[in-house]
């Protein structure tokens, strides 16, 4: 199947985004960056978009979730819902990486003149992020790994050197001052449901189905311990 319909859910980070794909459209969308509102608003945000369209999730196709890296609380909530529309509608669940998504939604902007990779950024704590590289035509380059950002070097190494480099995410606006310069480009955002789609589509026409009742999201959470200086 080429033009599937499938349910899109990112609630990686403070923004809860749901989407509805048909075909190769977006033709539903529901958004909201109010504090906590995972628990409340994703399962609300889906029924919405299905009244909409005169669908009920057994409609669909699939379900794909962003599953992570990102915040814990987010990445279960966008599971736990997720698995009951796909028990509840008999349908498949898929997932994609935050980071993917984040590298199609810069390309879907459009990329500045003279980037050749693109370095997402999803906020961790202080100044640790969730990062990866990847090319111009959103190749990866790299695995994703967490970092401390304390200057270029402590980028992935594929990315050290690189002529142009667009950080996007989250998590760009605390490393900007430590990154920045010429040939690159700092894009503050976090990662929307309608940015799904491309990397939904590649994972649907995989058949890179999930076992539904044993999928855990992508946590990534274990970082080397730091000392406080707070302690000297």
């Amino acid at each position: 199947m080429t033009h599937p319909r499938i349910i899109l859910i990112e609630t990686s980070t403070s923004l809860c985004s749901t989407a509805m794909l048909e075909g190769n459209e977006i033709t539903a969308r529901r958004e909201s960056s109010t504090p906590r509102a995972h628990a409340a608003m994703t399962a609300v945000f889906i029924q919405e978009m299905l009244s909409e369209r005169g669908l009920k999730s057994a409609d669909c196709d699939a379900v794909c979730l962003s599953m992570g890296p990102g915040s814990y609380t987010g990445l279960r909530v966008g599971s736990s819902t997720a698995k009951g529309l796909c028990f509840g509608g008999g349908i498949p669940l898929i997932a994609t990486g935050t980071l993917d998504i984040l590298c199609a939604q810069a390309i879907e902007e459009g990329l500045p003149e003279g980037c050749t990779h693109i370095v997402p950024m999803i906020d961790a704590r202080r100044m640790e992020v969730y990062t990866a590289v990847y090319d111009s035509a959103g190749v990866p380059l790299s695995e994703v790994s967490p970092a401390v950002i304390s200057g270029p070097e402590s980028v992935p190494s594929q990315a050290r050197g690189a002529g142009g480099i667009l950080y996007i995410g989250d998590g760009v606006g605390k490393c900007e001052a430590l990154l920045g310069g010429e040939g690159r480009w700092f894009r503050q955002e976090c990662p929307r449901a309608d940015s799904m789609k491309n990397p939904a589509l590649k994972e649907f026409n995989a058949g890179n189905f999930r076992d539904i009742a044993y999928f855990e999201p992508f946590y990534l959470k274990d970082f080397v311990a730091t000392v406080s200086k707070k302690l000297f």
